[in-house]
């Protein structure tokens, strides 16, 4: 595989660099793993050159989940932090303008869902959601709190570890990506089956982010640091999705 970039395409992901579809351990993975072998297609136009967005599109609330659901002189509940990074492609570039969406639950480890089930407290002023875009240099920052853990239906007592969830589109749809955030420290990462289907500590760590003292802001917010890398042979890992975009 070269690793010059075609010019106007993509360097082809690595598939033996993304977590196995099939993971049993995981047990929905049975369903959604594909049936028949993986194919591959050149990329299109339309998939190298869109979608493109504008910053404009982010309102002065989107990137900060403590308040952009809060009542007025309201906040979320639970510890306030800082995720900051940069996105790269896979020479190391920036890619400036990629648009990253957000989502999570709220302190008590509750998603704001109406399918949700977990017992845990909605926080009536934190919606879970928010949005942003990267700047000239490929990096962005949010506000939040810190997801608390919660139960699943995978096993008699498994607990996914606390993260958040991200959505990017790069320069094109060719850059799609979706993905998650561990926090550092946390147990749980080795005992979930999903974090389990990433086969690594290489990569476990690659989707953990570092406390970052020196971006804290002293009596508000803790600061983590979450690198994520489009495209290539180390694209940043799918949510245990391999045969995605």
């Amino acid at each position: 595989m070269s690793d010059v970039p075609k010019p106007g395409g993509y360097i082809p992901r690595d598939r033996s660099w993304q977590p196995d579809a099939l993971t049993p351990p995981y047990k929905t993975s049975i369903k959604r793993s594909p049936q028949a072998a993986l194919l591959s297609f050149p990329s299109t136009l339309s998939e190298e050159t869109a979608p493109v967005f504008g910053h404009d599109l982010i309102g002065p609330l989107d990137n900060d989940l403590t308040l952009n659901f809060a009542a007025r002189d309201q906040t979320a509940i639970g510890p306030r932090i800082i995720v900051h990074g940069r996105v790269c492609d896979e020479t190391g570039r920036a890619v400036p303008g990629a648009l990253i969406e957000i989502w999570q639950a709220n302190a008590g480890g509750r998603y704001r869902h109406k399918n949700e089930s977990y017992l845990a407290p909605l926080d009536p002023n934190f919606g879970g959601c928010g949005r942003t875009i990267t700047d000239a240099e490929g990096r962005y920052a949010f506000r939040t709190i810190q997801p608390g853990p919660y139960p699943w239906p995978n096993g008699m007592n498994d607990w996914r570890p606390a993260h958040i969830h991200f959505s990017l589109f790069g320069h094109g749809f060719a850059q799609r990506l979706i993905t998650q955030m561990y926090f550092e420290g946390d147990p749980l990462i080795a005992r979930c089956p999903i974090v389990g289907a990433l086969g690594s500590q290489e990569a476990i760590e690659a989707l953990t982010a570092p406390l970052d003292m020196n971006h804290t802001l002293p009596m508000d917010a803790l600061a983590y640091k979450f690198d994520i890398v489009l495209r290539g042979r180390r694209q940043s890992y799918f949510e245990n999705r391999p045969e995605g975009l």
